[in-house]
């Protein structure tokens, strides 16, 4: 087991022969039993929908091997590296952040926020590069206020967890600004202003 959250248990291992993630999503026993199984099915319908969205557009994201939604589970390809949380934290060098504002620009360009951008849900191999993962709270959205607020949550995670990096978040806006989505840097500085306002 990998990690046991509100949402899902999640296990890593193997399918067909490949090194796999299994996220069983966990009954909520305060639902009535029918709407907690239609909403678990129509949720990991709408994560297999967009993961395969990603996957096909050549985002660096996991690839679907198997799922059983009324069951609520989905099986993917593990994604290598270590979370960007632990690599920033043990003093691994911050040069890739241009780089995974370029990556969140194209998911947003795709029309999907993430929902939980923090730097545990962002993988870092000195190989392989960078990847997303964990896209259990993501969108299919044509509203740019969710976008803008996966650029707060990263750049909250950011100022908490790395305070040692200067300017992190303005370093992700320069990589993001390359491919486009000067609307969606708008929206998150006007979030960033909502939030220094009323904190």
């Amino acid at each position: 087991m990998l990690h046991q959250g509100a949402e899902a248990i999640v296990h890593a291992g193997t399918w067909m022969g490949r090194d796999a993630i299994l996220k069983q999503r966990q009954p909520r026993t305060w639902r009535h039993p029918d709407l907690d199984a239609r909403l678990t099915k129509s949720r990991m319908s709408a994560e297999v929908r967009l993961l395969r969205r990603l996957y096909l557009s050549g985002s660096p994201v996991p690839e679907l091997l198997a799922i059983d939604a009324p069951a609520g589970w989905i099986i993917t390809n593990r994604m290598p590296g270590v979370p960007l949380f632990e690599h920033l934290r043990g003093g691994g060098d911050s040069d890739m952040l241009e780089e995974l504002g370029v990556i969140i620009r194209q998911i947003h360009a795709a029309g999907i926020s993430h929902g939980d951008l923090t730097t545990h849900n962002i993988l870092w191999d000195d190989d392989a590069g960078l990847s997303i993962i964990d896209f259990g709270l993501a969108q299919i959205t044509d509203d740019i206020e969710p976008l803008g607020l996966d650029l707060q949550v990263l750049n909250e995670c950011l100022k908490a967890s790395h305070p040692s990096i200067e300017g992190g978040i303005d370093r992700v806006l320069q990589g993001y600004l390359t491919e486009g989505g000067q609307v969606v840097v708008t929206r998150f500085n006007d979030i960033r202003g909502r939030v220094r306002y009323h904190g």
